[in-house]
């Protein structure tokens, strides 16, 4: 058996590299330069173009950490579902504290966020608690999201972020707060809150942000009341979703200075124009169409979503034969082209009567007749479920109607 070869012994005539001290080693383009030449202010610029969980992992040594600590944070989604990722959001309060973005959401079964003032009862005594008041120390967050996070009571400091352009706020029923401690986030731009049972206030209160407020949805919080006329002079103002709130007003009140910067408005049954706005016969249609009608030919943009609806303490109203649905007791705007016209429909299922037009049909050599032909057949597509009905039929007529549909 051969006997292996001993490794000859390395001299000073041999070509082996040899690394110099880490102190010493040059940077490219500095051959004069070390590591220790370079700013921490650039560290954190380089460290700006990198994630959160990045940053966290590259802090090796006490240099790094200062870089890390001045960092500006790009927005990155965080999002803290877990108590691994709780944890982690209380290491980056000390490492990272310029974060700019976080969302809150749930944590483990068992495990909570600390109570705030007033909370509700008591449901989950049992689970360990964590206390949420560290995400004040993130003094520049831009973005905060709240969802479905299991906060009870009142967080003032949750709303207390001089920076703060975006705030997202969904199903947290348990957390408690008034639209007035919006006030604390003075450049705010954008307001989401949906689901939120324990919100309450006016939203005459948000014109403390009058200047800032570009987008603004409040869907589902029945204690939020007001006239959405309140915003009518936000200059920055483009979207505005009040759905399933208690606000109230009158679309005719719109005057042609008020909602400049607007692309969509949603607005609830309280007001009238709104969605779900109710009527109590359908001979009341023709009135309101004819007060309405002016308001969407000058600006379609806010009756774009409105649809009004039969009371169902209507004398006219009776029950239809399809489960969750209702014969077609809603009315809304339909156009094709410069054409405008309103037809009546089913609530959810979408089954429409035939178009009744307010406009005569462009002329065939006019610049609109192409796209009134285009946007027509649109309409024709979807066809007219109750085909000979321009309104909706009577309760006899129903009946018939669907008696010789189910053969």
């Amino acid at each position: 058996m051969p006997r292996p070869k001993k490794a000859r012994p390395i001299d000073a005539s041999s070509e082996a590299v040899v690394l110099p001290p880490r102190r010493s080693r040059r940077i490219a383009g500095r051959p004069d330069a070390t590591f220790d030449d370079i700013g921490v202010d650039v560290i954190a610029i380089i460290y700006g173009f990198l994630g959160p969980f990045d940053i966290m992992r590259s802090r090796l040594c006490k240099k790094l950490r200062k870089a890390a600590a001045t960092t500006t944070v790009r927005p990155t989604n965080f999002t803290v579902n877990s108590v691994i990722k709780y944890n982690a959001m209380r290491a980056m309060a000390t490492a990272l504290p310029n974060l700019q973005q976080i969302e809150i959401g749930g944590l483990n079964g068992g495990h909570k966020y600390s109570d705030g003032d007033d909370p509700h009862e008591q449901e989950n005594e049992n689970d360990t608690p964590h206390a949420i008041d560290i995400l004040s120390r993130f003094r520049n967050l831009r973005l905060l999201s709240l969802y479905i996070a299991p906060l009870n009571g009142r967080y003032p400091l949750l709303f207390q972020f001089p920076l703060l352009q975006k705030l997202d706020i969904y199903y947290c029923g348990n957390l408690k707060f008034d639209l007035e401690i919006l006030a604390g986030l003075p450049v705010l731009e954008e307001l989401y809150c949906n689901g939120n049972r324990s919100l309450t206030g006016n939203i005459n209160s948000l014109r403390v942000l009058n200047d800032t407020l570009a987008k603004v949805t409040i869907r589902d919080c029945f204690e939020v009341q007001g006239n959405f006329m309140d915003l009518a002079d936000f200059p920055r103002l483009k979207n505005v979703d009040l759905i399933e709130t208690d606000v109230s007003g009158d679309i005719r009140d719109v005057g042609e200075r008020d909602f400049l910067a607007l692309e969509s408005i949603i607005l609830p049954k309280g007001v009238y124009g709104g969605i779900g706005y109710e009527f109590q016969r359908i001979s009341d249609v023709p009135g309101i169409i004819s007060t309405l009608y002016p308001i969407y030919k000058q600006r379609p943009i806010l009756l774009k979503n409105s649809c009004a609806e039969l009371s169902r303490g209507s004398p006219d109203w009776y029950h239809g034969v399809v489960r969750y649905d209702t014969p077609p007791f809603g009315i809304v705007f339909v156009a094709a082209g410069s054409r405008v016209g309103y037809q009546w429909e089913t609530l959810h299922l979408f089954a429409a009567c035939e178009v009744i037009w307010l406009d005569p049909e462009p002329d065939r050599e006019s610049i609109d007749y192409e796209k009134y032909i285009e946007e027509l057949k649109e309409i024709e597509q979807h066809g007219y479920f109750y085909h000979g009905f321009q309104q909706p039929p009577t309760e006899e007529e129903y009946h018939h109607f669907w008696a010789e549909r189910r053969g």
